[in-house]
């Protein structure tokens, strides 16, 4: 099968919807052989970077935890719900993918795995206490505001929700974990999709810039209050490459950034 195209132009809701549950559809095994050590099988890792919410706490201390209703969104093979239930959280996890939730299946739990799209959440208003997502969803979707607008929905008034993203200042470099990912190589505030497309045109993965400014007017028109941004900084024991985040660049420039959010 050809390689895939790169480049740069409009994709939207639909098709990077469809595009980019193929993609992890074929990718998953790949994917959980390559960083599933990182992850670990119980862990709930924020990103590249490694920070853990055992230590974060972004979601709140974790003796608080217990006996709350959360939503991972984004879940792959639910390492993170998978932490919120030895906490004594009960929650859900979701994902686009059917073989990343196959891989959950295979790791065990006995939360909920539902398949399905965050744009469109199959779930009754205010039916978690909390929700999260490590890099799940929303670096991927078209339009960010129908997932934040469907997750205020399921949350319960003064609900939190967390999520990460790649850090947004990164879009002007290019995605390299060495020095030649240390120069600009294109505007910031250019927000044309990345896109790989087949030999037909047709999108098999998209991926979405929104500038930092862009991600809190999302929050903030979507219902929530902005509580904290994080920005984590690269950790001296962290000496892994993942993609294009490294030590060499995360000791010099963001790679992640992480909002915290909560219902109005």
């Amino acid at each position: 099968m050809p390689e895939p195209e790169a480049t740069r132009r409009a994709a939207g809701v639909t098709e990077s919807s469809r595009a980019n549950r193929g993609w992890w559809d074929r990718n998953a095994d790949e994917y959980q052989t390559e960083h599933g050590t990182f992850l670990g099988d119980a862990r709930f890792v924020w990103c590249p970077e490694g920070l853990d919410e055992v230590e974060a706490e972004l979601l709140g201390p974790s003796e608080e935890l217990t006996g709350k209703d959360v939503l991972e969104i984004g879940a792959g093979a639910a390492q993170c719900a998978r932490w919120l239930a030895a906490q004594g959280a009960r929650p859900v996890a979701l994902d686009l993918s059917h073989r990343q939730l196959q891989h959950a299946l295979r790791i065990g739990g006995s939360f909920p795995l539902v398949c399905a799209d965050a744009s469109v959440l199959p779930f009754a208003d205010g039916s978690f206490d909390l929700a999260c997502s490590a890099y799940g969803a929303l670096p991927f979707v078209a339009d960010p505001r129908l997932v934040l607008r469907e997750v205020r929905r399921v949350l319960r008034p003064g609900g939190r929700f967390v999520f990460s993203v790649t850090h947004p200042l990164r879009w002007a470099f290019p995605d390299e974990p060495g020095p030649e990912g240390l120069s600009v190589s294109g505007s910031y505030f250019d927000r044309t999709p990345y896109v790989e497309q087949d030999e037909e045109g047709r999108a098999v993965y998209v991926e979405h810039h929104r500038t930092i400014g862009d991600r809190v007017r999302d929050v903030a028109t979507s219902g929530f209050r902005l509580v904290d941004l994080v920005e984590p900084e690269w950790p001296e024991w962290n000496t892994s490459e993942w993609g294009g985040w490294s030590p060499l660049r995360g000791h010099l420039i963001p790679g992640t950034a992480i909002f915290v959010c909560e219902r109005d």
